[in-house]
């Protein structure tokens, strides 16, 4: 089923041309789109009384009634004002018009099933390459997979922003796979690398903050040559994706190239995890650090160990660093000035982060 805005649009196009009114109504009788407002509702039982005779037109009440079609059964009923020959030509315009729209946008559904379940694993090898090219989808093109995190529910605006930045047709695909997460299937040229692929995902960020003032997050995969490594493509992606939402919060683009030593904190076992943080700790737990404690420590990681310039950049005289420093060394037994100790804990702290995303996620 096409949606309203569509038809709207397209019968606007048709007024703005022919000067004359037109009205299409779903099979059920309700008014789908119309250049008159006073039309909804009006001829009901006509209209069922319509799609019920074999007719193809027909002229009732000063209008003339055409049938689009799917697959033989009425699915729209086009109405034009007027019982002149210019309105009958207009009438099978707009329902020649819509009845191949009918067509785009079901093949298009049935592009956009195909790659869903194939992201999935939802297909056998053996039937990738045949509804591959029954459905005309080239298998030997370089593809990568985008998945864009909407922060809040997904609007329907957000699909059609995406479409207007990758409008080629046969080549992007994109699917709301739930109520926050879209997929993209972009093709790629022999030209694009890890940059443009990046730069693609932080354009993605900025149009849909811009147009649509929704935050998103974007996590690529790695490009892929075949249409059966797409779905290892999404798998990455969506790797990428939990482990900036653990690691790196502020991140807006993530690329599953790019994860660090947060890509094998992931892949550990929670049980390993306890035992590592009752080893560094000692059976402290890491929601003993306070806010002050954690900002003091993250500052200080991001500026290389220097305590003039963390002191400077929290606002605070040295010597409280240095009272910070001191009181977490008695706490620890970590001095984080030196090198070793520092590492320890940095890794200590982002374990501390994936366990209590295992934690929320299995409750």
């Amino acid at each position: 089923m096409l949606s309203n805005q569509i038809l709207q649009n397209s019968i606007d196009g048709l007024k703005a041309i022919t000067r004359r009114d037109v009205t299409v109504v779903e099979r059920e009788g309700k008014v789908t789109a119309t250049t008159e407002p006073e039309m909804f509702n009006r001829f009901l039982q006509e209209i069922e009384a319509f799609i019920s005779s074999p007719a193809d037109s027909q002229i009732v009440q000063g209008y003339q009634y055409f049938k689009v079609l799917d697959n033989g059964v009425v699915e729209y009923v086009v109405m034009i004002r007027g019982k002149d020959e210019e309105a009958f030509r207009l009438g099978k315009i707009a329902s020649f018009q819509i009845q191949n729209l009918l067509v785009a946008y079901k093949e298009r559904y049935d592009r956009d099933n195909f790659i869903k379940n194939l992201l999935l694993d939802n297909m056998l090898l053996v039937d990738i390459y045949s509804r591959a090219k029954k459905l005309h989808v080239d298998n030997d093109v370089r593809r990568v997979v985008f998945l864009i995190d909407i922060a809040s529910e997904m609007e329907s605006s957000v699909i059609e922003i995406l479409r207007n930045m990758f409008p080629v047709k046969l080549k992007e695909f994109i699917i709301a796979l739930d109520q926050n997460s879209i997929i993209l299937v972009k093709e790629l040229s022999a030209e694009d690398d890890a940059q443009s692929i990046d730069a693609a995902a932080r354009a993605i960020c900025d149009t849909l903050n811009t147009e649509a003032m929704i935050s998103a997050t974007v996590a690529t995969g790695m490009p892929v040559n075949d249409l059966k490594h797409v779905s290892a493509s999404y798998k990455e992606a969506r790797m990428a994706l939990e482990v900036g939402k653990i690691f790196d919060t502020e991140k807006k683009v993530i690329n599953y190239e790019q994860l660090g030593i947060g890509r094998l904190i992931y892949q550990l076992p929670v049980q390993l995890c306890r035992m590592f943080i009752d080893e560094v700790l000692h059976g402290i737990s890491i929601d003993t650090f306070d806010d002050e404690m954690l900002t003091t420590v993250s500052k200080f990681f991001e500026n290389n160990l220097n305590v003039s310039e963390t002191s400077r950049q929290l606002y605070i005289h040295r010597n409280t660093l240095v009272y910070r420093l001191d009181k977490l060394q008695k706490m620890t037994g970590l001095d984080l000035r030196a090198f070793e100790d520092a590492i320890t804990f940095k890794i200590t702290l982002m374990v501390g982060k994936y366990m209590k995303f295992k934690e929320n996620f299995l409750y």
